[in-house]
């Protein structure tokens, strides 16, 4: 009996010893001690919104079941049911150690003898016979068909970690229609577990794997849970704490967090602390996709050296890009607000030399980053708009036409494709409605598209569209609309009659963009007195336009001296409706000479003389890669042409050459001059043969 007693009283030294916390514990038949936390009935939303700095509670609760519990105070032995142990905190709760026991034999509560052997105290053994079986993501995502369902299966059997729980949720989540993912995402906020989950999650924010952490705050994010909690905000905080942990994997899915989150507090201190990590890891990431992630979340703001860094780490990886890298650096690139030319051009050759298969999403994302970015590739434009003419029939008709909306930014004209897209739009007016028909008719009226057997019939279409849409088109779409009839030199009347309705006018004129406004109103002005035989009486009293900033062009005056000599020209001339010409020359009805301006020279208009115009107009005046004149340019050298002008255009662009090539036969109006000097080329075109 004395050994008994000294054997007893040495186990109780020792579970005093090994076990150090205030806990609870549950013998299974096997073995195992399951840890199961201790939950509190509280409401989510009501507690963690308002107790944001209270301290998680760290109490954790082992269950003894059919087995001896000891108990704090001097009760002696709990002989029924489940009782509680306290004892001190340790470091790791949910990693509890493994009693010694030196006896063979244990008195059990209901009196019975029941048989311990000594084991020795090995560390493998221990860890084996505690660890706790944690449950696996995969498989409960598999078995379960609702966020309820992996709930229940939380409230019956907790384990650890819990943000299995909730990556399983995303996962399940992931595969429902928008309907019914918001239908589950309302009962898991109502689910009774939910709370109690929300809890065990902050109380092993800090032992858990960080792997771990950042994927149930991933989670979280992607479940829609509010980002003001106190679930996530303690979840962020612990993250910055621990931030030093960070892996490769982790760097990624960390990026992808913030990438979702509105900007506050702690995700920007946490933004800030990625962007020093990854200052001192960068060259030591090793996956494309992770560097891709991490740029992309770096954001616009990140200091200039940090992205050229960044920028130099991927150009030193540009043999490990896969076409799907290289599709996705240009969305990279804009996230970063960063033009790496050299990058670009890289990946758009691999782009344009695997563009067969590639999705239309993918495409579309290309073209946007392309515009936020400023960056053109005459190359990479006309590989899509080859790809998607080639396989236009596999296309709907609204992708198509965003497609071309994108081009149309960049000023660049796929004529095929343009072709194709006028001919279905044509034979299938009905898919139409008003948003896409303005749509439609200010990408080909901008870029001056005519198709010499369709366009009729294309404007035709598309002006009875216009026309039966008339009942509930907003003034400003209906301006829009007109206006690009108008540069197409097309004037459906019925739209036209309503939109010079007094109250519409005063609409546009009161509401809205009204500058733009005026301006388009303007141009209607100047095509209906010009253009319109029914409507050249009609008379609209419009504000007056502000002044138009004046550029003189002072190394083509200098040339035209050169070529015709002192008084033979006159520059910075205004004409009737608030057009403005560079310089203008006057020669007779032979063009045979250049006559010199003089100051009693009345008549200017007679049969006898021929006036010129010399435009100095910028490349962005013209489609892309191309001579072919964009819609204002077409319409005001229509103008001026009806105004008795003979039109000379001079395309100005920067040059670092000095070169200047003079040809004869000037005076016959035909490209007889390609000049080229410091800060100036000028290709001269006429618009008469």
């Amino acid at each position: 009996m004395k050994n008994r007693a000294g054997s007893f009283l040495w186990n109780l030294r020792q579970f005093s010893t090994l076990v150090p916390t205030g806990r609870t514990v549950r013998l299974y038949p096997s073995g195992f001690c399951r840890p199961k936390i201790v939950y509190s009935n509280w409401n989510l939303f009501q507690s963690y919104l308002s107790n944001f700095d209270n301290r998680m509670q760290s109490s954790i609760r082992y269950l003894f079941q059919d087995a001896l519990i000891f108990k704090s105070g001097g009760d002696g032995f709990q002989t029924k049911g489940i009782s509680t142990a306290t004892v001190l905190t340790v470091d790791r709760l949910l990693c509890p150690r493994r009693l010694s026991f030196n006896s063979e034999h244990f008195v059990s509560d209901n009196g019975l003898k029941k048989n311990f052997h000594h084991e020795p105290f090995n560390e493998d053994v221990l860890t084996k016979r505690t660890k706790p079986t944690p449950i696996n993501c995969r498989k409960l995502s598999q078995e379960c068909n609702s966020l309820s369902d992996v709930l229940d299966i939380f409230s019956k059997a907790p384990t650890f970690p819990s943000s299995n729980y909730f990556s399983a949720m995303w996962t399940i989540a992931k595969r429902m229609s928008d309907d019914q993912k918001r239908f589950e995402k309302q009962l898991m906020f109502n689910h009774p577990a939910f709370s109690q989950l929300c809890e065990q999650i902050m109380r092993e924010a800090k032992i858990m794997h960080y792997d771990n952490l950042l994927f149930s705050l991933h989670a979280m994010v992607k479940l829609g849970i509010p980002q003001n909690t106190l679930l996530v905000q303690t979840l962020l905080r612990v993250v910055q704490e621990r931030i030093n942990e960070c892996d490769e994997t982790c760097l990624s899915v960390l990026s992808t967090i913030l990438e979702a989150m509105e900007p506050c507090k702690n995700v920007d201190v946490l933004r800030a602390g990625l962007r020093m990590l990854v200052d001192q890891q960068v060259w030591k990431i090793e996956r494309v996709f992770t560097l891709q992630t991490v740029m992309k979340c770096i954001g616009k703001d990140a200091p200039i050296g940090l992205k050229r860094k960044l920028e130099m780490k991927a150009l030193k990886e540009l043999d490990q890009f896969s076409v799907l890298n290289s599709q996705h650096m240009f969305a990279v690139l804009a996230a970063m607000n960063h033009c790496s030319t050299v990058l670009l051009n890289e990946c758009s050759k691999i782009v344009t030399s695997n563009i067969h298969g590639c999705p239309f999403k993918i495409l579309i994302s290309i073209l946007q980053s392309c515009r936020d970015l400023q960056y053109v590739n005459i190359d990479l434009f006309k590989g899509i708009a080859d790809y998607v003419a080639t396989t236009f029939d596999m296309w709907k008709l609204k992708k198509v036409l965003f497609l071309l909306i994108l081009f149309e930014n960049f000023g660049f004209r796929p004529v095929s494709l343009m072709d194709l897209f006028m001919k279905k739009a044509a034979d299938e007016p009905g898919i139409l409605n008003v948003k896409s028909l303005v749509s439609i008719l200010h990408v080909y009226s901008s870029l001056n598209h005519f198709h010499k057997c369709w366009t009729h019939e294309f404007l035709e279409v598309m002006a009875s569209a216009l026309t039966g849409s008339l009942h509930h088109i907003s003034s400003e779409n209906l301006l829009n609309a007109v206006c690009s009839f108008c540069l197409m030199n097309h004037f459906p009347l019925a739209p036209i009659n309503q939109l010079l309705q007094k109250d519409i006018i005063h609409d546009l004129l009161t509401s809205g963009d009204v500058e733009r406004n005026v301006h388009k109103l303007h141009v209607l002005a100047a095509c209906l007195k010009l253009e319109a035989p029914c409507h050249k009486d009609t008379h609209l009293v419009l504000p007056q336009l502000p002044p138009t900033p004046l550029h003189p062009h002072a190394k083509v005056a200098e040339v035209l001296s050169s070529l015709l000599g002192e008084g033979c020209f006159s520059n910075s001339v205004w004409l009737p409706h608030n057009y403005y010409i560079d310089f203008e020359i006057r020669m007779d009805a032979n063009r045979s000479q250049v006559l010199p301006f003089s100051d009693v020279d009345a008549v200017t208009s007679a049969t006898n003389i021929q006036r010129v115009a010399v435009l100095c107009v910028p490349r962005s005046t013209y489609c892309l890669d191309s001579t072919h004149p964009r819609g204002f340019l077409a319409m005001k050298m229509r103008h001026l042409k009806v105004m008795g002008f003979h039109v000379i255009l001079a395309i100005t662009c920067p040059v670092n050459t000095a070169l200047l090539c003079l040809w004869e036969n000037f005076l016959h109006l035909i490209p007889v001059v390609s000049m080229c000097f410091p800060l100036l080329t000028a290709h001269v075109y006429t618009l008469i043969p």
